[in-house]
């Protein structure tokens, strides 16, 4: 009898290796999300991207070295105390635990910043957040890849002397920055100041506040003003504002420049005619017409299983952005899995060593079907940012074209700012930065 109910025991346990349903072989992923309030449309496209990613990943590869990916979304509705509650109920979730935690929210962000150094959870914040966090040797729990704001910042300005005709062109300029009253919005203000000073050109802060659905003040001061440049600092419905306001007040949008959370279809339909001729920076672009969103569309959407309920914001900046959180977080534990072991779920301190030691290159990214959808990146224990670079989007009044090639920021200048900031946060928290040469 014994014998009969092992062998049946064993013949269950074969039954779900076969059938690949294994507990422990699921790669927990926690989805921060915002699906409403404000900043909900934005969300929806981002998280919907990312979701669709990892689904395509699981129909097309079974997974990650057959580790399925599993995720659970919890909504913060951008809200920084809900996303510590959000942050605090996923932390334990999966067999080893959340493997990354993303806010997409600087905001939240900044409220869970020690938090992840004692759960010993990466928090990954691609292209938002704590600057100074690019520093790994003090920040080694946080990832602000690809391009941090003060990147963003400098990247816009020498775009800006482009249009000039060179740097030096921008002395005796006047550029406005329009900028959302949050965390958020006061990343740009030391390094616009910084560059303010090394350029010449004089700088002028216009604050919005949350949401931002009223601006007629802003740009009366603007109008005013009279400046060369705008450089947007938005998000959410003070984008679209912007644009209608600008428009009224008689100010050309070509001389309007966004940053990347200003620079989605969610910001220019809105607005309707007013945002024909706006450009924005990207660290990714729009369109369907690459080989990772086809296959999203062939192997999620042709099956009916895909996130997003309205599929033509499919191959959208916000969707597009998603699908790279997707590509950057799969890559990250696939490169842990080669430390750790291939067909395991990684814990969150393995995951940390995947994204420290991540190196996406143009050759990797064309075998994601990605080549030219985001560039290409070199994480490394002292450098938690990796790429620097962003391309200029404008819009045609029913798409957006892409108008530059990658562009870099004022690498010299950024980093100069980033490690005295995160030396200053050091000493103020009596951290001991890492040796980074000792752990090459």
């Amino acid at each position: 009898m014994q014998l009969k109910k092992t062998a049946l025991i064993g013949a269950a346990i074969a039954g779900l290796l076969a059938s690949g349903y294994v507990a422990a072989q699921e790669q927990f992923i926690g989805l921060p999300s915002y699906r409403v309030g404000p900043f909900g449309s934005n969300g929806a496209s981002l998280y919907g991207g990312w979701i669709d990613y990892m689904m395509m990943v699981n129909e097309r590869d079974g997974g990650v070295n057959g580790v399925k990916l599993s995720w659970e979304e919890c909504e913060t509705e951008y809200n920084n105390a809900r996303g510590v509650e959000c942050y605090e109920r996923l932390k334990n979730k999966g067999p080893t635990g959340n493997s990354t935690f993303q806010p997409l929210s600087t905001g939240i962000t900044y409220s869970v910043l020690e938090k992840v150094a004692q759960d010993k959870i990466p928090m990954v914040t691609i292209g938002y957040g704590r600057t100074d966090a690019a520093d790994g040797r003090v920040f080694p729990w946080v990832f602000p890849m690809i391009s941090t704001y003060w990147t963003q910042a400098s990247a816009i300005v020498n775009y800006i002397g482009q249009k000039e005709g060179g740097m030096a062109k921008l002395k005796g300029k006047k550029i406005g920055l329009l900028y959302h009253d949050s965390a958020y919005g006061k990343e740009s203000h030391a390094i616009m100041d910084k560059l303010a000073e090394k350029h010449g050109f004089e700088l002028t802060k216009v604050a919005v506040a949350n949401p931002g659905n009223e601006q007629q003040a802003q740009w009366l001061q603007i109008r005013q003003l009279k400046p060369d440049y705008v450089v947007l600092w938005g998000w959410g419905v003070m984008n679209a504002t912007a644009l209608r306001t600008a428009a009224k007040t008689g100010y050309p949008r070509e001389k309007v420049v966004g940053v990347w959370w200003s620079g989605s279809e969610e910001d220019t339909i809105p607005a309707g005619d007013a945002a024909k001729g706006y450009t924005a920076a990207g660290f990714n672009v729009a369109g369907t017409n690459y080989p990772v969103v086809q296959d999203i569309q062939k192997l999620v959407y042709a099956k009916n299983k895909g996130n997003m309920e309205d599929k033509s914001r499919v191959g959208s900046v916000l969707y597009n952005r998603g699908v790279v959180h997707g590509i950057i977080t799969v890559e990250a534990i696939r490169k842990a899995q080669e430390k750790f072991g291939k067909g395991k779920p990684m814990t969150g301190e393995q995951m940390r060593w995947g994204f420290e030691n991540l190196h996406i290159d143009n050759k990797r990214l064309a075998e994601l079907g990605a080549a030219g959808f985001m560039p290409d990146l070199n994480i490394t224990c002292a450098d938690h940012e990796g790429a620097g670079k962003l391309k200029f989007q404008q819009w045609d009044g029913a798409k957006w074209t892409v108008v530059t090639d990658w562009i870099e920021g004022d690498r010299q200048l950024v980093r100069g700012m980033i490690e005295e900031s995160a030396m200053a946060y050091a000493k103020e928290k009596g951290i001991t930065p890492r040796d980074c040469t000792k752990e090459m």
